[in-house]
């Protein structure tokens, strides 16, 4: 059960669910996209994944997160971490900054990002619907689930609980929107003029702590 709830809190860290969030915290009136936003990734989310637990149990999808969460994946991953901590400490990192600066003033944002610009909860249920794929934590989860071996109804409870903790990255900030708006766009402020002066920094340790903690956990089920 701990791995499955382990699992949840990986697929949270899906890199278009970060950036899509971050996008329409700092957008006017985030509250009611971010709500149309989850609405439509927890029906996709949802519905996928009562589809691969009950139907698609033999199937190569499934069979693909046996090996997915390997000690030797796990020990890949980490050192991918590592060597992301060590790239942006290095000066190469500003020049690859300076070069992707200028790259993005010629290139436009992608379609999803310019579709909820354009402020429509409508429009963001439909670009979450279309986002929310299951990827290698989500189909590992569900797999997890499949093996507990539980009623149909515990069956299904773990799924939706397992698309919430997934989909934290927008329930957190939609309830703070919610109960506090100004508390929540002034902390977002705050937080904006924070990674602007330490940013950097906080992802070089992050990804060195993150990398290192992977490698070790790979190697003990490597050597356990």
């Amino acid at each position: 059960m701990g791995d499955v709830f382990l699992l949840a809190l990986t697929a949270a860290l899906n890199p278009t669910l970060v950036a899509a969030s971050t996008v329409m915290m700092i957008l006017p009136n985030p509250r009611r996209l971010m709500l149309g936003y989850l609405l439509g990734a927890l029906l996709t989310s949802i519905t996928l994944g009562l589809i691969i637990v009950f139907s698609l149990n033999d199937s190569s999808a499934v069979s693909t997160t046996q090996n997915t969460v390997s000690p030797a994946a796990t020990i890949g991953l980490g050192v991918i971490a590592l060597i992301g901590a060590f790239v942006l400490r290095s000066e190469r990192h500003e020049r690859a900054s300076e070069r992707r600066r200028e790259q993005k003033r010629d290139k436009a944002p992608p379609r999803w990002q310019q579709a909820m610009a354009k402020g429509t909860a409508r429009t963001t249920f439909v670009v979450g619907a279309l986002l929310t794929l299951p990827g290698a934590s989500y189909l590992a989860g569900l797999n997890r689930i499949h093996k507990l071996h539980d009623s149909t109804a515990a069956t299904i409870g773990l799924v939706v609980v397992f698309n919430l903790i997934m989909l934290a990255l927008l329930e957190v900030p939609l309830l703070c929107f919610t109960i506090a708006p100004a508390w929540t766009t002034a902390s977002i402020d705050r937080a904006k003029a924070w990674m602007a002066r330490h940013g950097h920094q906080f992802a070089v340790r992050g990804l060195a702590a993150v990398g290192g903690l992977l490698v070790i956990k790979g190697l003990i089920e490597l050597l356990s």
